[in-house]
């Protein structure tokens, strides 16, 4: 045990030196490991700690200094580690089901914006749902299955609206023909319809 008068002494004399002579004080000290015997004196030795070496620029130049702190978008993600991780690494397909089904829910429109057919987009859903059940069921510890199943007979429906807006969205892209004169647009023609009547 040591004598608390002699560690306020050497804790003044500490405050007191310089950087240089700290560091050739501290290696003939050769005292080991530091005992604090309050919380307070633990907390003032990590603060001087942490002073000492911002003046010798140890936390100068750190990579992301000045940039803002990642994840900071308001969402709380329980599996924001593995999730960056995955991403940084470029993985796939080694993330639990849960977290594999949850990824799948979200870019669900987008997968089936993809499909041409209704009995593909059917048929991906009735997989999707089912592997959902499964996972479910399934006690492979991890983090639990929250994602919800789809809806087909919804999910059908929003993918012909999406389909439908993106075929109207490709006809005014191309243009329309001039307006008839009662408000109302005609029809565009198609290239092979325009090329069979211009002959005759």
């Amino acid at each position: 045990m040591s004598d608390p008068r002699a560690d306020a002494a050497r804790y003044r004399a500490e405050q007191d030196m310089g950087e240089e002579e700290l560091g050739a004080e501290g290696e003939r000290a050769g005292a080991g490991s530091p005992q604090w015997a309050t919380q307070e004196q633990r907390w003032a030795a990590v603060e001087t700690a942490i002073q000492l070496a911002i003046r010798r620029g140890e936390f100068d130049d750190l990579p992301g200094a000045g940039k803002p702190l990642e994840g900071l978008d308001g969402s709380s993600d329980p599996n924001w580690w593995i999730r960056r991780k995955i991403e940084n690494e470029g993985l796939s397909g080694i993330a639990p089901p849960a977290i594999q089904l949850r990824n799948e829910h979200r870019a669900m429109d987008a997968t089936l914006d993809e499909l041409s057919r209704e009995s593909d987009v059917r048929a991906h859903l009735d997989d999707f749902n089912s592997r959902v059940r499964h996972a479910r069921l399934q006690l492979e510890g991890g983090p639990p299955v929250v994602t919800p199943t789809h809806d087909v007979d919804a999910d059908v429906s929003a993918w012909r609206e999406r389909r439908a807006q993106r075929s109207v969205g490709a006809v005014e892209a191309r243009g329309t023909r001039p307006d008839s004169g009662d408000g109302t647009t005609p029809a565009v023609r198609s290239g092979w319809w325009r090329r069979f009547t211009r002959g005759r």
